[in-house]
Formats: C-alpha cells, structure tokens, sequence
C-alpha cells in the first residue's frame, strides 16, 4: 500500500488533471460525490496538519507578523479594493461582482500545501497562511459583508464562519495529537504514503466540486466559457502578480504567499450563503477548480529556483 501510495506521489500532477477530466466527463459520479465534499475538505486538512505536525507548523510564529500582513492583504484589502472599483463602474449587485469579491475574501485553499508540494517547495509556510487565514475570516470578511449586502442575512454568515473555524481548530488539534501520539518522528518512506494520500483526495475532490460544470457545458457552453476566462485570469493573474511583488521585494515567501494568493477556499461561502445567492456562483465554482488544479502545471517554470524548498 505504502508503495502505491508513494507511485501517486510521483505522478501525483498527472492523477489531478486526471480529476479534473473526470469532473468534465462524469457528471453521474461528480453528483453522487458532491454531498460528501464537507467530509473530504476535513479529512485533507487532518492529513495537511499530520504531514506537517506541531512542531513545524508553529515553528512559524516567528514570522507571524508578515503571515498577518500577507492575510490581511489578501483577505481583506484586495476584495474591498476590487469592490470600489466595481462601484465605480456601476457594476455593484451583479454576479460577476459578487463572485470576484467573494472569491478574494475567501482563506488559503485547503490543498494549497500540497499544491506547494507538487512544485517541490515546502508545504508548511502555505499551511500556516492556510490556518491563520481561516481563524481570521470572521474577522476580515466583516467589512467586506457590509459592502456587499446583497449577499443575505450577516448573522447567520457570520455565525457560519465562526462554527467554521471552530471546526478547522478541532480537526487541526486531532491531527497534531495523533501525530505526536502515533508517527511523531515521520520516516521518509511513510510522508511520502501521506502525501499520496492527500494527492488521491484532492483529486477525488474535484469531481464532486465540479458537479455543476458538466451538465453547464452542454446547455449554455458560451456561459461557462465566459465564468471559465474570469477563472484563469483571477487565479494565474494573481499568482503573477503577487509573486513579481514580491520577488522586487526579495521575500523569501514569495512563492507560498503567491500561491495563496490565486487559490482560495472560495467553496467555504457556498456553505453559508443562501441558495437564491450561490446557484448562480456554482459554474464559477467549476471553473475555478481548472486553474486550481492546473496550477502545478501553468506555474512551475515561474516557480522555479526560488528558496522556499528549504524554508523549515
């Protein structure tokens, strides 16, 4: 098994453009998945937390305050500023809007580790933006719900994501304990059964989060083509230019923090927000997840070189 496991490490690139067809191709399967999706997210941040352990994943505190800058930048000023210009263009209240806003107030993806893997870095600084961002988005999406009220009720979202990250803090608890309990020192042979694992898992995970996208193709194909564009562009434009920002500055985490800024857990909003307001946000849900995934791939030779490989 662990062999098998480690074989998915290897070709792990190739297993979620793998995930990503079947989520095209499927719909029948991607249908059937999508209701498990809570259940899978929670089980790939455990393995993310039993990867990484205790020890590594606080370990960063001492680069704390750039962590929080990096968040509230990312969270919290980008999607206020992406709001003021929509305004201007007297584009508020359209869906495009709402989808562009909420997708920048949205935490770290929860695969971003192992996306940051994939391109041969260390998982651990993109884990901790990951945490720190979740903890944070109660907070940081308050002034960003006050400029979009369209959005629904902003108590029950907001409750929704305190039960949120209320629950991050449980599994990422359990996953440190069992690790210090079970595996505290992980021998090369069993992080790389580990990383195998969550490879699978983030591949499965695509089909059910791509449940919408199928069946979209092929009633209204100009539609997804449109959400499609505006997918590449946020994700991939982020992504460059955070990482030119940052590289100008000489930031040694350029490349987690770039990648942050690209992926993010957009899918948590569909969670508390009410189904009048994210039917219309499920194709751009779908066609979020191309970039997502492919960002392995488009990203690596932008990637590659830098130091983040060896951060602790």
């Amino acid at each position: 098994m662990r062999y098998l496991l480690g074989l998915i490490t290897r070709h792990g690139q190739a297993l979620m453009v793998l995930g990503l067809v079947a989520g095209f191709s499927l719909p029948g399967l991607a249908a059937t998945l999508k209701p498990w999706l809570p259940e899978m997210v929670a089980g790939l941040l455990f393995l993310n937390a039993f990867r990484i352990g205790a020890s590594r994943a606080l370990g960063g505190l001492r680069d704390g305050v750039a962590s929080l800058q990096a968040v509230l930048t990312l969270q919290m000023i980008l999607p206020l500023a992406a709001a003021a210009v929509f305004a201007l263009l007297g584009l508020t209240g359209t869906v495009v809007t709402l989808a562009v806003v909420l997708m920048l107030s949205a935490p770290a993806l929860t695969g971003s580790p192992n996306i940051s893997q994939l391109l041969g870095y260390a998982p651990d600084p993109a884990f901790r933006l990951l945490i720190l961002g979740t903890a944070l988005m109660p907070l940081t999406v308050l002034p960003v719900f006050l400029v979009l009220p369209e959005i629904g009720s902003f108590s029950e979202i907001l409750w929704a994501s305190l039960r949120l990250t209320g629950s991050i803090a449980v599994i990422v608890t359990l996953a440190f304990t069992c690790r210090l309990l079970f595996l505290p020192k992980l021998s090369e042979e069993n992080a790389q059964a580990v990383d195998g694992l969550t490879i699978l898992m983030l591949a499965v995970i695509v089909v059910g989060l791509m449940a919408a996208l199928g069946p979209a193709l092929k009633s209204t194909p100009w539609v997804v083509a449109k959400w499609m564009m505006l997918a590449l562009l946020l994700n991939f434009g982020l992504q460059l230019s955070c990482f030119t920002w940052l590289q100008h500055k000489h930031s040694p985490r350029s490349v987690p923090t770039s990648l942050v800024a690209g992926n993010r857990n957009f899918a948590l909003f569909l969670i508390a927000l009410p189904t009048s307001t994210t039917d219309p946000l499920l194709i751009f849900l779908g066609c979020y997840q191309v970039p997502m995934y492919l960002t392995p791939l488009i990203m690596r030779r932008l990637y590659a070189g830098q130091a983040a490989h060896h951060e602790p």
